[in-house]
C-alpha cells in the first residue's frame, strides 16, 4: 500500500513522526510525504524534522503566507498534481490545519481514500478556523482515528453509522511522542540556567484569535506580566505573535526566548509549575507531564481535561487568567486518568491501515 502523508505545522511533524516509524514494521506500506509548507521556519519547521529523525518530505510545496483561504485555494491544486502523479492508495492527513484540508480535498476530488489521524475533536465554535478544518475533513474521511472516547462518540453523534466509513479509537498520537521522546529530551543540555529552571511557569501564544486583535493580545500580555511579578514566565515567542506585537505597538515584561524545538518544549514542560497556553496540543503535553494549564482559549476539544478540573479555561480576560493561575498554581492533583492510550496509537493506526482493504 501506498500513503501520500500531507503535513504542514509543527503538531503533524511530531505526529507523523511517531506513525511514520510504525508503518517501518508493516514491509506493505510505502510512505510518500508531501511538506505544504505551511510552517516553514527553521525553528517552527526543520528543526522537528531534524530532532524527531522524521524523514525529510519528498517534496516541499512552499506555500505559506497570506489567509487561510488563499493558501487553500495554491495547496489543493499542488497537492492534486502530487496524487496524480503519485497515484496513492491512500492520502493521510493529520489534526485541524489549513494543510489538513487542503489535503482531504484534493484526495476526494482525486477520488483517492483518505484517513484523518486525531478525527472527531470538537469544541463546537465553527467560527475557529481549526474547527472548520476538522469537521470538513472527517464528514469526507473514509478512515477515521479517534484520540479519545469522546472524539469517537462525536463522530457517530454525527452520523457516522450512515457513512461509509470506519472510525477506531487508538488513543493519542501526541501521548507516544511524549513518551518515546521525553527519554532523549533527558540527554539535552537545559536551555535555562540552574536558577530559572528551578521556578518558572511555561507560556506559549500563538493562536489567530489572539495575537491578531490588539485588545486581546493586550490583555493576555497584561496577564502575563502580572504573573510574572510572582512568578517567572518562560515566553518561547512564536514569529507570528512577535510580529503582531510589533505592529501592535505592543511589549512584555516576561522572559522571551527564541521558539524552541520539541525537545526543548518537552523540557520547559517538564520542569515548570504550570502551563499557560492557547495551543491544543500543549495542554495534553502538560497533563502528560503532570502539570496543570491555563488555556487562554474561550473553549478547548480535550474536554476531559476541563471536566476533571486539570485546565482552566480563562480566554483572554486578564482577570481570569490571573486568577486562574492562582487557582491551579495550589492545586494539587492526582493525574491517575488515562484518557489519551497506552502510547501506542502509532502502532494501532498502522496496523488498521495495513489492514484496510477498500484502499
Amino acid at each position: 500500500m501506498k500513503i501520500l502523508t500531507i503535513i504542514g505545522a509543527r503538531p503533524q511533524f511530531i505526529k507523523a513522526a511517531v506513525l511514520s516509524r510504525a508503518f517501518k514494521e508493516f514491509p506493505s506500506i510505502k510512505e510518500f510525504i508531501v511538506h505544504t509548507g505551511q510552517h516553514y521556519d527553521d525553528n517552527m519547521s526543520a528543526v522537528f524534522f531534524k530532532e524527531l529523525g522524521l524523514q525529510q518530505a519528498d517534496i516541499n510545496l512552499n506555500i505559506q503566507g497570506g489567509t487561510n483561504a488563499g493558501m487553500l485555494s495554491l495547496m489543493i491544486p499542488a497537492i492534486e498534481k502530487i496524487i496524480l502523479q503519485q497515484e496513492p492508495d491512500l492520502v493521510l492527513v493529520y489534526g485541524d490545519t489549513v494543510s489538513t484540508l487542503a489535503g482531504a480535498l484534493a484526495a476526494k476530488m482525486t477520488g483517492i481514500k483518505l484517513a484523518h489521524a486525531e478525527a472527531g475533536m470538537r469544541h463546537g465554535d465553527l467560527s475557529i478556523a481549526e474547527e472548520f478544518n476538522r469537521v470538513l475533513t472527517d464528514q469526507i474521511s473514509d478512515l477515521l482515528f479517534c484520540s479519545t472516547e469522546t472524539a469517537l462518540e462525536n463522530l457517530f453523534n454525527e452520523g457516522l453509522k450512515r457513512k461509509k466509513a470506519e472510525a477506531y479509537m487508538c488513543g493519542d498520537l501526541m501521548m507516544d511522542a511524549a513518551i518515546y521522546y521525553s527519554e532523549q529530551a533527558k540527554k539535552r543540555k537545559l536551555i535555562l540556567s540552574d536558577e530559572q529552571n528551578a521556578n518558572y511557569v511555561l507560556c506559549t501564544l500563538h493562536r489567530a484569535e489572539n495575537v491578531d486583535h490588539k485588545e486581546k493580545l493586550r490583555n493576555i500580555l497584561e496577564a502575563l506580566d502580572e504573573i510574572h511579578t510572582e512568578i517567572p514566565v518562560v515566553l518561547p515567542l512564536h514569529p507570528r505573535t512577535r510580529k503582531q506585537m510589533n505592529e501592535f505597538g505592543l511589549t512584555t515584561t516576561v522572559h522571551v526566548i527564541e521558539p524552541v524545538g520539541y525537545m526543548d518544549i518537552l523540557n520547559l514542560i517538564k520542569n515548570s509549575k504550570l502551563v499557560l497556553t492557547d495551543s491544543g496540543g500543549l495542554q495534553k503535553e502538560a497533563f502528560y507531564f503532570k502539570k496543570h494549564s491555563v488555556l487562554m482559549r474561550e473553549q478547548t476539544e480535550w474536554v476531559e481535561l476541563e471536566q476533571n478540573g486539570y485546565l482552566c479555561i480563562a480566554g483572554s480576560d486578564r482577570i481570569k487568567i490571573v486568577n486562574s493561575f492562582h487557582d491551579l498554581l495550589k492545586k494539587n492533583s492526582a493525574f491517575t486518568e488515562n484518557f489519551y492510550g497506552q502510547g501506542d496509537a502509532g502502532i494501532k493506526i498502522a496496523a488498521h491501515i495495513n489492514n484496510y482493504e477498500d484502499a
